[in-house]
């Protein structure tokens, strides 16, 4: 444990190789992006009317609920801004973990550099590299001692508590104890749940970022809760034994889609077939889908509601295959009852291989059949989602991705001067106006 405590204090921007700067940069313009994005959401109303009603900021300093400029707690910023990130899934994650580390880290981190006045644009990205690292190996280490499956908040947690011990100048022991807490507190809340059952819920990263923060406050005042089992355990200490050498940071995917990851490897495969066959929707008798278990449990045809369109397999391939790629304009709300996406998810069979099966999470594979009413038989190739550290997208895709999310709400001037203040961080000596664009876009 003392090795992850130096490491949460001790990492410096000098430390830091330029590809991980890179990386850092990169995590806020893809997740920042999505904030902005899902802010149009119901479920970012919500919480961020919640988060001013019930998360004061007391005796601290505040921090902002972005796209509204509310001040809240720094927990409560976590939580709200967090949310708001998960309500359109469109954020980057990372396989092993099975889920999403910058959802819940960058909220945390903004909110407690805003809180503590600690603007300084290296410190920020230093801190943002702390996050990943300890987040992805926390989600790993939880997933190879535990049987249930459960959300990124339940690891996050960790990750935001580390975070709010560097930004409170806490001590080792309390350091501990933050991590602790976080651990214990965090939501073990179960993924396949809301795969099986999509609601407002998500993947608990809101809710594991404002545990960690809080939990940093709380082991500031003295309260205990070592050790970190996930963190101090003999059986994962090889986990955490290559922090400041091996860089996890740099091993998310990126999702060009808003919908869940494991839905966008037979969404590529069938848009992947539209394109080298040039049929019409139109044209399709049937669609059978093989893929992995935990892609088929995203069963739900019509969906009802955007968390629902978000964990549907057959509505994501329909609509992919309608609109000739899915933007957060149909996932949202009242874009659900195309009537071309709706007769096509009906069409739409899912099986689960066992080949696929054993290679995931390590592998999200999917294979598309599709039947024309012609007679035609046309079968993808195993297929694995764009976007992997294996198969990454350039710069230009990232960016051209955080304009088709952020334009639309703020308007084309905004977004690129949003662009502009994250980019920036490399050479600016603060992030001040980046804080204060994100509290003021309004929408």
């Amino acid at each position: 444990m003392s090795q992850s405590v130096d490491f949460i204090h001790g990492l410096t921007h000098q430390d830091l190789p330029e590809p991980i700067v890179d990386a850092a940069i990169r995590a806020l313009i893809d997740t920042l992006g999505v904030a902005v994005a899902g802010s149009q959401t119901r479920l970012s109303g919500i919480i961020h009317d919640h988060a001013a009603q019930q998360f004061g900021a007391g005796s601290n300093q505040p921090a902002s609920l972005w796209t509204d400029g509310r001040p809240v707690s720094p927990a409560g910023a976590a939580l709200a801004n967090g949310m708001t990130i998960d309500s359109v899934d469109a954020h980057d994650g990372q396989k092993l973990t099975k889920g999403h580390v910058g959802c819940g880290v960058i909220p945390a981190l903004m909110a407690l550099a805003e809180s503590r006045g600690k603007l300084d644009s290296q410190e920020l990205l230093t801190s943002l590299v702390i996050g990943y690292e300890i987040g992805s190996r926390a989600g790993i280490a939880l997933h190879a001692t535990v049987e249930d499956y459960h959300t990124s908040g339940a690891w996050v947690a960790l990750a935001t508590a580390g975070l709010g011990a560097r930004y409170l100048g806490l001590n080792t022991q309390q350091s501990r104890h933050a991590i602790g807490i976080a651990e214990y507190h965090g939501p073990r809340s179960q993924m396949m749940r809301t795969i099986d059952h999509p609601t407002m819920v998500k993947d608990g990263s809101g809710w594991g970022s404002m545990a960690g923060v809080s939990a940093a406050y709380l082991a500031a005042e003295g309260f205990t809760g070592a050790p970190a089992i996930s963190m101090e355990a003999d059986e994962v200490r090889d986990i955490w034994s290559d922090l400041g050498k091996r860089w996890y940071i740099t091993d998310q995917y990126i999702k060009l889609y808003p919908v869940c990851r494991w839905a966008q490897p037979p969404v590529e495969a069938a848009l992947e077939l539209q394109k080298q066959h040039g049929f019409s929707v139109d044209a399709i008798k049937s669609i059978r889908i093989e893929t992995f278990h935990e892609a088929k449990r995203l069963g739900t045809k019509h969906p009802k509601s955007t968390e629902e369109a978000q964990y549907s397999l057959p509505f994501s391939v329909a609509a992919a295959l309608v609109h000739g790629t899915i933007g957060a304009q149909h996932i949202a709300d009242d874009a659900l009852d195309n009537p071309a996406v709706g007769a096509l998810q009906d069409l739409i069979d899912i099986d689960e291989l066992d080949e696929f099966n054993a290679v995931f999470p390590e592998h999200r594979v999917a294979r598309a059949h599709l039947l024309l009413k012609d007679g035609s038989v046309l079968v993808s190739e195993p297929t694995e989602a764009r976007g992997d550290p294996e198969n990454p997208v350039g710069p230009d895709v990232i960016a051209d991705k955080f304009m088709g999310l952020v334009a639309p709400v703020l308007g084309a001037t905004a977004a690129d001067n949003l662009m502009d203040l994250i980019t920036g961080l490399k050479s600016q000596p603060d992030c001040r106006e980046l804080l204060a664009a994100l509290a003021r876009a309004q929408n």
